[in-house]
């Protein structure tokens, strides 16, 4: 009886926690944390991008008076937003938080994390840390395989490098899951095979922006951070200091994904591509290197055999409403987007993205610009 189903659970547990025990240390962790989160800065280690002398915003004289349509408002609380905030003009002209989170709230923003990535390598090459983005990737990291010779930097930031990787995130034994809760990310992506001529196919992969982190990482003989600190951070007055997960205590950023801050610093950065690379009279990054990175990639063909007119350097573009919108975008519907047209930025932080896609652009970008439009247009 009841001793016999003792016994049998007691072996039952036994058998689990041996095959625990034997399975890889990314495995047990994803395990143990089940799925990536916006607030999982404390379960790694991580460095610290400090700030500089902090430039509290100015407030639009319409600030917060909006009232959002009904319709249009449900989106926040179907995707589990945290943070939705417009600026017009550099100025904070609407702003709202979900969760308890607040305005200096730090969540990871996820693969927005690579559009950072790709303004740093901009800044690398302003500042002659690299030589230009057209340099063999193994100029950088004299370590990888010289098979590899033919990958350029710029292969890398128009996501063509070539090799092969899995993005899937749900699965407990994908490469993605692997390099998230791994403790070896420069071995794991430099292991990747190529299995395409690189320069030609666009496949997005985090293991091609982890890649251009290691480059950075080695061109500068600074941390990602200290670098992101120096050059960008810390010159266009973030409040707040953020955050870089690392995959282990003297290990490097995860460069594809883990940047933490707030909403009211992120639209720092798209206010920076409003402003073609300048902040209050200096130039942060290049005019020309800017262009390059915000222009389509428009050579390369996608796996629909298509023509890659929606990605440039690490940043994502949309033709829409006759306007040119350029956009970060993030695993859980993080987004940092950019109308420079209308001087306007918009910044949505969540737990959740819609998994709708209309072309290459997930369908709620498309109610977060509408909304920041009618809002700074007085259309609600």
């Amino acid at each position: 009886g009841s001793k016999t189903i003792f016994i049998m659970k007691k072996s039952i547990l036994a058998i689990a926690l041996a095959i625990y025990a034997i399975l890889p240390k990314y495995v047990q962790k994803a395990i143990l944390y089940t799925y990536p989160g916006i607030y999982d800065l404390k379960l790694f280690p991580y460095n610290t991008v400090e700030n500089g002398t902090p430039q509290p915003y100015k407030y639009d004289k319409n600030y917060n008076k909006a009232v959002i349509d009904e319709e249009k408002y449900k989106i926040f609380e179907e995707l589990d937003a945290v943070s939705y905030l417009v600026t017009k003009n550099g100025k904070l002209i609407y702003e709202e938080y979900w969760d308890g989170s607040t305005d200096s709230t730090h969540s990871n923003i996820f693969s927005c994390t690579k559009s950072i990535i790709g303004l740093l390598i901009g800044i690398a090459i302003d500042k002659g840390y690299i030589t230009t983005e057209n340099d063999f990737a193994s100029k950088y990291i004299p370590e990888w395989d010289k098979s590899y010779d033919p990958i350029t930097i710029k292969d890398l930031l128009t996501m063509s490098s070539g090799l092969y990787w899995n993005e899937g995130y749900a699965a407990m034994f994908s490469p993605t899951t692997e390099l998230y809760y791994g403790e070896d990310l420069k071995n794991q992506v430099l292991s990747s095979e190529v299995v395409k001529r690189p320069g030609q196919y666009h496949y997005y992969s985090s293991a091609t922006t982890s890649i251009l982190g290691i480059i950075l990482q080695n061109a500068t003989n600074m941390t990602v951070s200290e670098f992101a600190s120096k050059y960008l951070w810390s010159q266009i007055g973030a409040e707040h200091d953020a955050y870089w997960s690392k995959d282990k205590e003297d290990g490097i950023e995860k460069a594809y994904c883990c940047f933490y801050s707030n909403a009211r610093d992120l639209a720092r950065i798209g206010q920076l591509i409003n402003n073609d690379g300048n902040w209050n009279g200096k130039q942060i990054i290049s005019k020309e290197y800017l262009e390059k990175c915000l222009t389509p990639a428009s050579y390369l063909i996608d796996e629909n055999d298509s023509k890659v007119d929606y990605y440039g350097y690490q940043w994502w573009l949309l033709r829409y409403r006759g306007l040119d919108i350029k956009y970060a975008r993030g695993l859980y519907g993080q987004y940092i987007i950019s109308i420079p047209e209308k001087d306007i930025v918009i910044v949505r932080l969540g737990h959740k993205r819609d998994d709708v896609l209309i072309g290459d652009h997930v369908r709620d970008t498309y109610n977060y610009i509408d909304i920041a439009i009618d809002i700074c247009e007085g259309n609600n």
